[in-house]
Parts: structure tokens; sequence; C-alpha cells
């Protein structure tokens, strides 16, 4: 990079040269400690991805495919070649390695190699000095296309003589599957179902829907691949995963993964939607092409075709139960559509089905469900990763069967709530707490919100607090209240088997007259928060107040992906793993330089008590500096994997296949206009166990934040998609619709600590089990205020009116 940091002071890692938290303060675990990189994103002035420059860089673009489905009979480039400012034209054809790449199954084109699968897919790439000169450059490209039928669902992807979007599949998934256009299938039975149908007393069976929803987040992919002098090369990149890039990049280039050297820039949000490749690999094929730093940036319209979605999925449920209100059986099928390509379908699957009954107890169970390949937009990780269209389909039956058997809703889940100790239906016995019907107690205890809460002290009525808020359609004329529950289960850590571990290297030095720590992962912090936990943990377990954040890269080991609401329990009990050794090592220099008796290695030694500092710091501090002052600096890198987990049986589904459960419970409460089709949702409150809060504050910021996500799932996000052409119809923020401020409402959090002795400090992962229960809590309220079925999500203002 030359002229050293990015412009306007700012290093490609996002923040000045490393995070630091904090002057001489506390600020250790179970505090609420404020982020580090807070400020700097309130006030405007931290560096995104977006942001990168380089003062010779060129800009690149990507020509995308009209069509859904398409045969490339020729693609000619001279006339973009031709293009004053124009650096390159790249094609399949000039692919220098690998041309595929993948999370699981390598069946994804780093550019189509003469079929286009997908409305959207990237066709050809253009380097140029200006980003409009690109885009022009671009628009000139002359693709021929042939287009071919269509497969847009189930129906289309199975019937015979149906177009095979991967012929000749060879992966391990392909010989549990029954036709090739599905991705994978996972069956789980236990039980006997046959048998416990005929005992039945209340049977209820639905056929649901959950569309297409996008990750939304608010800065869109980008980068900046800078060509090294050994003939590698540097990409500054927004991903959530760096060493997962690292692994599909490298083969594409045809370099050692040692000459492709990543560090991770601001990210602006990510939700799953950046744990796929979107442009890196362009960016590096025409740095390395040009010989000159390349940045890429899509737009909005872009990226609604640069990132994989959330699977859209139907789902046919049947429960039973018997008279007294305890589940019998229950029996499922969900279908995923997965998209042009697999990405982390597999894994979605296998969550779907293992977690296909929710939090409670069932012991007869037959669940089939699969994702499919289709023409549609490609599908992956969303926060919530297949749990969320389940839970969506069997809290809907909950209800039901309550209703059916004449009992309260709450009540009903309450006598078939899990709890530690429970089996699962994958056989897994639960062995942490489980506090279901304790969630739902205290979330059903919160107080209720006002009646009629738009009426002003003035008469009038507040727009913001109506149904249809401040576009003055309703003045309370016609609004109905309603009041939902719902409660859901959701894996921790990667499962099925997955070697899911963490890296994180700890130093130790003397600065400025005192012990100085600084943490380097490759934990890529997408909003989450890690940066200040990681803090906390160094402070906590090494009894200093200055840690300084080094800005993540694949320099050090791999942290996994910034998903499945791992990193704090992964990465953390690196960062944890790490801090240890480094203050054995310290302990050990103390017994060194001062023997035993000397009063700062006296000190020193209460860092041993417990694994933590057990002072106020004040004095460990100062033995800290003594130790260290005049030294070289302590440092040690340390591995931190969880339990093993173990593939679940592809016949049976049985099998020991997460390491982790967590849980949370929601209220909602919702305004209706019945004529106008108007909903408001008033409150959303939610009850979960965290196990261990770390940090408070981030605790409760992220439960409210997935419980906005789902909220947006129920009433109002959806990807349309043309089910005869496979185009999107909706790639904008003007047309794709999710919640501002004015949608959400107000949302009381009660936080239950529950710890797990298997995790650091007892914690469990918070921010995807709140996405999961807020959606069908949401849709509850809504048929309580109209009585309508609704299985389908986002409820249309048509669903409500019979438009």
């Amino acid at each position: 990079m030359t002229g050293g940091p990015a412009a306007g002071g700012r290093t490609p890692g996002g923040a000045p040269a490393g995070l630091t938290q904090g002057s001489r303060t506390r600020g250790g675990i179970g505090e609420s400690t404020l982020r580090p990189d807070g400020t700097l994103k309130v006030t405007g002035e931290f560096a995104y991805a977006s942001d990168l420059w380089h003062e010779d860089m060129l800009w690149g673009h990507t020509l995308r495919s009209p069509h859904a489905h398409a045969r490339i009979r020729s693609v000619d480039v001279a006339e973009a070649l031709a293009t004053p400012g124009v650096y390159a034209v790249l094609t399949h054809d000039d692919l220098p390695a690998a041309t595929r790449y993948g999370l699981e199954l390598q069946d994804t084109p780093v550019l189509a190699d003469g079929v286009v699968r997908h409305h959207g897919e990237p066709v050809a790439l253009v380097a140029a000095d200006h980003p409009e000169t690109a885009r022009r450059a671009a628009a000139k490209i002359r693709v021929a296309y042939e287009e071919l039928p269509v497969v847009t669902d189930e129906a289309s992807a199975t019937a015979p003589g149906a177009p095979v979007l991967h012929p000749g599949r060879t992966d391990g998934h392909a010989a549990h599957v029954p036709h090739p256009n599905i991705v994978h299938r996972q069956p789980v039975r236990r039980g006997d179902v046959a048998a416990a149908k005929a005992r039945a007393a209340a049977v209820v069976t639905g056929e649901y829907e959950v569309g297409m929803q996008d990750q939304a987040f608010l800065g869109p992919e980008s980068g900046l691949a800078v060509p090294a002098e050994d003939g590698g090369v540097d990409l500054y990149i927004a991903t959530q995963w760096l060493h997962a890039d690292l692994r599909q990049i490298a083969p594409v280039l045809g370099l050692p993964e040692d000459k492709v050297r990543m560090t991770l820039s601001g990210v602006g949000g990510a939700f799953g939607g950046r744990e796929d490749l979107s442009m890196q690999a362009h960016a590096c094929l025409l740095a390395l092409r040009t010989g000159r730093p390349v940045k890429m940036v899509y737009n909005r319209f872009e990226s609604f075709f640069g990132h994989v979605h959330r699977h859209p999925a139907r789902l046919r449920y049947e429960h039973g139960a018997d008279r007294d209100g305890r589940l019998l059986y229950v029996t499922a099928r969900i279908v995923l559509d997965g998209g042009a390509y697999a990405s982390s379908s597999p894994a979605v699957v296998g969550n779907a089905a293992s977690l296909s009954v929710g939090p409670y107890e069932c012991p007869n169970v037959d669940v089939e469900a699969l994702a499919l390949y289709t023409n549609n937009p490609p599908c992956g990780a969303m926060r919530g990763f297949g749990a969320v269209q389940a839970c969506f389909a069997y809290e809907a039956q909950m209800d039901r069967l309550a209703a059916e058997l004449g009992l309260d809703p709450v009540e009903f889940r309450r006598r078939n709530a899990m709890s530690q100790g429970s089996v699962m239906p994958t056989g897994q016995v639960v062995d942490s707490p489980a506090p279901v019907a304790e969630l739902l107690r205290r979330v059903k205890a919160m107080p209720m919100p006002p009646e009629r809460q738009w009426e002003t002290a003035g008469g009038g009525p507040d727009l913001r607090a109506l149904p249809g808020g401040v576009a003055n359609t309703t003045h309370g004329e016609g609004v109905v209240r309603g009041v939902g529950y719902a409660v859901g289960i959701k894996n921790v850590g990667f499962s099925e088997g997955f070697d899911d571990y963490s890296t994180a290297r700890v130093r130790l030095e003397y600065a400025g007259g005192e012990a100085v720590a600084t943490v380097h992962t490759a934990m890529a912090e997408v909003g989450q928060g890690g940066v200040t936990v990681h803090a906390q943990i160094a402070r906590t377990e090494l009894g200093v107040s200055r840690v300084t954040i080094h800005p993540a890269d694949t320099r050090v080991g791999s942290a996994g992906s910034t998903s499945a609401s791992r990193q704090t329990y992964v990465t953390g009990g690196a960062v944890r793993h790490a801090c240890a050794t480094v203050r054995e090592r310290v302990l050990a220099l103390g017994r060194t330089k001062f023997g035993t008796y000397h009063p700062a290695w006296a000190t020193a030694e209460l860092l041993l008590e417990d694994g933590k500092v057990v002072t106020d710091g004040g004095e460990v501090l100062a033995a800290l500096a003594d130790v260290l002052e005049g030294g070289e600096p302590v440092e040690a890198e340390a591995e931190w994997r969880h339990r093993p987990t173990e593939p679940f049986d592809l016949r049976t589904g049985q099998g020991t296949g997460h390491v982790q459960y967590s849980f949370a419970a929601h209220r909602a409460v919702v305004e209706v206009d019945t004529e106008l089709g108007l909903v408001k949702v008033v409150e959303l409150a939610c009850a979960q166990d965290v196990g261990k809060a770390l940090n408070p504050l981030s605790v409760t910021g992220q439960i409210q934040g997935g419980s906005t996500q789902g909220l947006g799932l129920a009433v109002m996000e959806e990807i349309a998609v043309d089910p005869v052409t496979g185009k999107v119809r909706n790639p904008s923020f003007t047309d794709y619709l999710i919640p501002t401020i004015l949608d959400t409402p107000a949302m009381p959090v009660d936080v239950l600590e529950l710890a797990d002795p298997h995790a650091p400090y007892g914690l469990r992962g918070v921010g995807e089990a709140p996405t999961l229960s807020s959606t069908p809590a949401v849709v509850a309220a809504i048929r309580q205020a109209t009585g309508l079925a609704l299985r389908r999500v986002p409820v249309r203002p048509e669903h409500l009116t019979g438009g």
C-alpha cells in the first residue's frame, strides 16, 4: 500500500491501526463496556471497505446475466476493450486456474462457464480508471444468449424431463438424494409415528410458506485488491470468514495460500450474506491481470444479486396430541429452495431437519428436509440458518393444536417444553440448561402495553402509533389488538462433525509505564461486538487496563466464520486460553526475576487464583509492569475447540450433531386495521437465556436486533422472484422493504443467565435465537386480531383484506 495508510489516516482494517479499549478502566467480563468503534461509526468517521483508496487504483465492474437460465453462444469484448480508460476485460476463458468455488460444494463458477443458471450471474469483468467508465464498457460487451427452460420450484425441478442444472455431480451428497436437482436431503426418524397416530385425541395439519428474505446489510459488498512484488496479492475485504475466502480464492488465482494475504476491512453488517464469495476473486483476478490495485464496490442493485439470501420454504406439518395436551407425534416435510448453487444449503437442511420439532418433547417424529437446485437466486446462510423457517411452521401448529384442545397456547407449550435432560428428535441429550417453560412464564408475566396508546392528551391521535403511521390512513376506527406467543430453539456453533475451532494470539508488553495487551485474531467484526468482548476477556484474564485489538487478517490462524452465534464462544475461548498461557509465562518470569518472596511476585501470584484477576487491578498492574519492564513482550498463540459433534445419520437423522442450544421466547402485541390490512407491532417482548452476559448492553442489542429482523420477515421483507422467468422483481430498498425506526416497537428484554458448564464463562450464543421466535409471535398476534389462518410470511395487506 503506497503512501502509508488509506486516505484520511485510516488503515484498510477499518480503524486507526487497531482499536484501543479504554485507559485504566476495569471493563472486564460482565460489564457493559462501550464499543471502541461505536463513536467512529455514529459520527461517520469509521472507514468501511467502500472507503478504501489507493492512489493508482483501477475500478472493477461485473457484467451480469439478464436471464435466469440460458446458454452463452458467444461473448464479444472487443468494443469494451477499445473503450478509453479500460485496462482489462475478463471472461471465463481468461481464468488462470480453478474455475469453480463453493463453501461446501465447488459448484459455483467464478464467471459463467457457458451456461448461466440465475438472474444476475457474473459473466464478465471490466477494470477501468473510473467506475463509470467500467460500467459503460461492461454495457458494450456483446453476449449472445439462448434461453433455456427455467426451474423455479419443486414441481418443475423434479418433473420428468426437467433440466438437470448440475449434471454429473460427483460430490458425497449426490448419492443420498432421489433427484439430481436436490442438493441435499436429511430425514429424522424416531419412535413409532403410526402407533402414536392411533392414540391421538387431537390432530392438526397445516401447509406453510416462507418467502425469500435478504440480509439487507447496510454496507454493500466492497474490497480492494493490491498486487504484490512477490507475485501474490493483498486483499482488503469486508467478509465474515477470512480463511474460508482464502481457501476458495487461492486455487482460482493459481497461487499458494501464503501469497494471498487478506485483511478485514470495515464491515457494514453481514447476517450470513458475506459467508460466500462475492467480488473477492474478481478483484484479485483484475489486479493480477493489470498489475494495478483494483477496487470493487457494489451498488445496492448489484448487492441484491451479489450475495445469497434466506431460503424460501414450503413446509407441511402434522401434529398429534393426547387429551392431556401432551405431544404424541410430529411429521413434517420441509422443502427449501437453494437456488442455482449449493452454498451452505446442505448445512441449512441439517439444521431445519434436526430442529424441526422445536423446543418440545415429542417421542415420535418423522421428518424429511431437503434443498433444491433451481434457477432462482442462490440461497445460503442467514441469521437463524434453517431454524427460522421451521419455527414459523411448528409454532403455528402449536397454536392450532392448543385451540383444538381448548388450552391456553402458553400453557400448552409449557406442558411440552423440553428441559435439561430432554432428548432431541436426533437422539441427542440436552445436557445444559434448557429453561423453555421459564422463558414462556417470564415473557407472559411482563406488563402489557396500554390499550389505545395512540390517543393523546389533546384528543387527537398520534399517527405514529397507529397502523399506517404518518400516512394518515386511519385514526383508530376498525383497529383491533392481538397478542401472540412463540418460542424457538437454535443451535450454536458449526455442527455435524465440522472441526469448529478458533485461533488467538495474545501479547503482553511494557509500554507507557504499564502492562499493555494486544489481541490478534482473524475474527470478522461485522457489528456484533466481538472487539469489545475480546478486550473484556483480556482485561479479566490478565488484569490489564489497556487492550488493543489488532486488525483481523490471515497472518494469524483461522477464527472461523462470524456466524452461528459462535464467535464469543469459540474465538472468545481461544482468547481466554491464549491469555492463560501468557499469564503463566509472565508468572514464570516473575519467579526468575524476583524470587518467590519479592512483594511484586507475591502480588502477581494473585493472577493464578481461579484463573482470573481477583483484585481491583491496581496492584496487579504494578506487579505486571515490574515483571515486564525492560524485557521482551510475552506472547502466546492458542487454538480452542469445543467438544466434538458428529454427522447425522443420512437414513435416520440420529446423531450428536450440535454442540449447544439457545432458546428465546417472544410475546408480540399488534394492532391491525382489519379494513385496510395495515399492521402496527406495538411491542415485541423477549425473554432469553444467554448463559452468561459477558457484556449486558451488547446482549440486549443483539436480542433487539434479531427480533427486528424477525419482525421484518413477518410483515414486510421478501425478494419477489417471477415464478415464470426466475427474474428478481425488486432489487432495491425502494421495493424491498425493511423495518425502520418507525416500524420498530417497544422491545423489553428479560435476560436469564443459566450457565452452560461446557462453555467459556458459561456463555450461550445470543444473536440468532430471537430471530426465530419473533416472526411466529407477530403472526400469531395478527391471527388473534383478525381470525385469519395466515400460513405465509411475510403477511401482506391483501392477506388481511381478502384482496
